[in-house]
């Protein structure tokens, strides 16, 4: 074992998730063979993860300030005018462009009630979904919209080298917000916001933008997340987004970031996005039901929390 331990990471949390990793594949592969190892499902869990990791990194990155965020998909107002005029190229431009005034308003508003209001993240938060999840109802009447050209179904059914888009995609976003988090002057100002707001803002740090730019750099997120669930779904719907919503905190909080902020990294919430796809994937395999699943994937972040507290 101590060989095997020279060859795992310094990180506490990554190694701890490192080994998660390797005793679920070694589960799984006694109780499925070649099932579980088939390029089929790992096809199937590199399509699955890419939406559920750009909400997870929204909620990551705000739960490092010692905030949440219910990333509320922007795919109404995309959708909208892209079946407007689906044949046109020019409305996929401004559908996108549409999403990201959309996000970057949702951002903006949290960040402002949080950091000039002075409201509870949570209930900033909450408030905020609870009315914008309203509104989407009510201009949409609860309805699926549906039929987008091939560019936007593109990112959520086309592959290179075997690989799907969608799974770069992911990869390119993780890797850029892991260069803000550790090597940017704003990425260390975030963690000393998370750490002690009160300090931070005293040292000179200006903590009303770090946290008006971490709300609105999370709505982006979701935005990305929006694009791919159109692209995956071939539809838009009020409802999409919110049924991600405990998942994400749960990836968020499996991957070592500190409910009370100030710490966590974008590569152990990456390692917990894939414990969590293995775990639901081999699941699915065995013919177990989605909701024990849901059970499953808590008694894994209650054990990882135990396990993390007994070494401590």
């Amino acid at each position: 074992m101590k060989a095997i331990a020279r060859f795992l990471p310094g990180d506490a949390i990554i190694r701890l998730q490192c080994v998660i990793i390797i005793v679920v594949a070694v589960v799984f592969s006694l109780l499925l063979g070649g099932r579980f190892f088939s390029i089929a499902n790992f096809q199937s869990i590199s399509s699955q993860l890419p939406i559920l990791g750009m909400l997870a990194l929204g909620m990551g990155i705000t739960m490092l300030t010692g905030g949440v965020y219910s990333a509320n998909a922007c795919s109404l107002a995309m959708a909208a005018v892209i079946v407007s005029h689906p044949d046109n190229p020019l409305f996929v431009v401004l559908a996108l462009l549409a999403g990201v005034l959309v996000a970057v308003a949702i951002g903006t508003l949290n960040g402002a009630l949080i950091a000039w209001v002075g409201v509870s993240p949570i209930l900033a938060t909450l408030g905020t979904m609870t009315l914008i999840s309203g509104l989407n109802i009510l201009l949409s009447n609860g309805t699926v919209i549906s039929g987008f050209p091939a560019v936007i179904q593109f990112f959520g059914n086309a592959m290179v080298l075997g690989i799907p888009v969608a799974l770069l995609l992911f990869i390119l976003v993780a890797v850029l917000l892991w260069v803000l988090l550790e090597h940017t002057t704003l990425g260390r100002s975030l963690y000393l916001v998370g750490s002690n707001e009160q300090a931070t803002r005293y040292s000179g740090v200006n903590t009303v933008r770090v946290q008006i730019s971490v709300y609105v750099i999370s709505a982006l997120l979701g935005w990305v997340a929006a694009i791919l669930m159109m692209a995956k779904f071939n539809s838009a719907k009020a409802g999409y987004g919110e049924s991600y919503l405990l998942v994400t905190i749960l990836a968020s909080v499996l991957g070592g970031i500190n409910p009370d902020g100030g710490f966590g990294r974008v590569i152990g919430l990456v390692l917990a996005l894939v414990v969590l796809q293995m775990l639901e994937s081999g699941f699915n395999l065995l013919g177990i039901s989605s909701y024990l699943t849901m059970a499953l994937w808590g008694a894994v972040l209650i054990l990882f929390i135990a396990l993390q507290n007994r070494k401590a």
